[in-house]
């Protein structure tokens, strides 16, 4: 008996008030790398009418303009007139930055590689460490997720979605959709049949807009300068539907509209519901952050297992513990896909990859300013960026290893 489900995934545009705080996080985090590659940076942003407030711990020999650089991110997005409700020259700009914390520059700088075990009085088991490498920022799970559905090998839901809201931006800043505003989000619900995606059900777009500009014009121009471009002809029916700004008018959006905060797109970040998530944001932070690292190395390890063949779908935990550098543990999923056991895949990961933050930092080579571009339409899947944990030069080694 066949089975049937929808699934639906979300994606915003780059002037979408979270993803606002997240480009501007990750702007200041770009701009102190790029002159102190060293540097521990947690930035995080919050804004809302007429006010931008940026704060976190960072620590750094750099020298940089915070303020200057989160007017410059609210230029580049688009918010450069009034109209829109806030824009680069007259918003407020307040920071309330701190140093790292040397309880925690102490786990990172030297972390536990060996342990020394031993038992007190009661028996209880306590370990010991000699320091010796870089160590895990923090404590910790993140979450991997591979799958057949794209070529890119994610869930088509946040793929397509993510297509969406990339087009809306574009024809927003090339001036061929010169009414819209930055502001936009968009959803996309799949139909799945036997764990197979075989329609898209329906697509949503929201889109800010100038007041000037009729419902009619708006739905004409998105239905056909954005939703059918981005969506594979085999998987719109008849039956799919297209709704444009639902409640017939979005004048007022961005943060005069709705406060926003650095971290709380953490889905559309990933896998937009598809594969677990662990909880930590990634923008504002510096690569010492498992919470951004280990989610990489996750993603890498996913993907590499589909690509080599051994699962169709893949998901994996990786758990930390700050001050140490190996992980706590390493779990995998593969939805019953596998061709091997799940134990074996577990094995051939630890002898394959190297986990530890001092050694994904290099391999991933994360210690440059990347990360302003990830900002949006997500970490992964992103085929427009020369992404080290996208690559699959893993997949033959797995397929060695596992003997397939």
């Amino acid at each position: 008996m066949s089975k049937k489900i929808y699934f639906t995934s979300e994606s915003v545009t780059q002037g979408h008030p979270d993803k606002l705080c997240d480009r501007i996080s990750d702007a200041v985090l770009d701009e102190i790398i790029r002159i102190d590659p060293d540097a521990r940076v947690a930035c995080e942003t919050a804004v809302t009418t007429g006010l931008v407030l940026i704060m976190g711990e960072i620590s750094t020999k750099a020298s940089v303009d915070i303020q200057q650089i989160a007017r410059n991110t609210i230029k580049q997005i688009g918010y450069i007139d009034p109209v829109y409700g806030f824009d680069y020259k007259t918003c407020a700009v307040i920071t309330s930055i701190n140093k790292q914390s040397e309880d925690i520059a102490l786990g990172v700088d030297k972390s536990s590689k060996n342990k020394l075990t031993y038992s007190n009085m009661n028996n209880v088991c306590i370990e010991g460490v000699k320091r010796n490498d870089l160590g895990a920022g923090d404590q910790g799970m993140m979450f991997g997720y591979a799958c057949r559905e794209t070529d890119e090998l994610m869930p088509a839901p946040i793929y397509i979605a993510h297509n969406l809201s990339k087009k809306l931006d574009t024809l927003r800043n090339d001036k061929k959709l010169a009414y819209l505003g930055p502001d936009g989000k968009t959803l996309v619900t799949v139909e799945y049949q036997n764990n197979k995606p075989i329609r898209v059900d329906t697509v949503v777009v929201s889109a800010q807009h100038l007041a000037t500009v009729d419902q009619g014009t708006i739905v004409a121009d998105i239905v056909n300068q954005v939703i059918i471009p981005c969506i594979p002809d085999n998987l719109i029916d008849s039956n799919t539907r297209f709704l444009v700004n639902p409640t017939g008018r979005f004048v007022k959006g961005g943060p005069c509209a709705d406060s926003g905060l650095t971290g709380r797109k953490i889905i559309v970040d990933t896998y937009g519901g598809f594969g677990k998530h662990g909880g930590g944001a990634f923008s504002g932070k510096d690569p010492t952050k498992v919470d951004r690292t280990g989610a990489y190395a996750a993603r890498y390890i996913a993907k590499n297992i589909v690509a080599a063949g051994i699962a169709d779908k893949c998901e994996i935990q990786i758990a930390y513990i700050i001050g140490l550098a190996e992980p706590v543990s390493i779990h995998i999923d593969t939805f019953g896909t596998s061709k091997i056991h799940n134990n074996t895949i577990i094995k051939i990961i630890q002898d394959t990859f190297d986990l530890r933050p001092i050694a994904l930092i290099k391999a991933f080579d994360l210690k440059r300013p990347i990360y302003r571009d990830l900002s949006t339409y997500g970490h992964f899947g992103r085929s427009d960026l020369n992404l080290p944990w996208e690559q699959t030069n893993k997949a033959d080694e797995l397929r060695r290893r596992a003997n397939l």
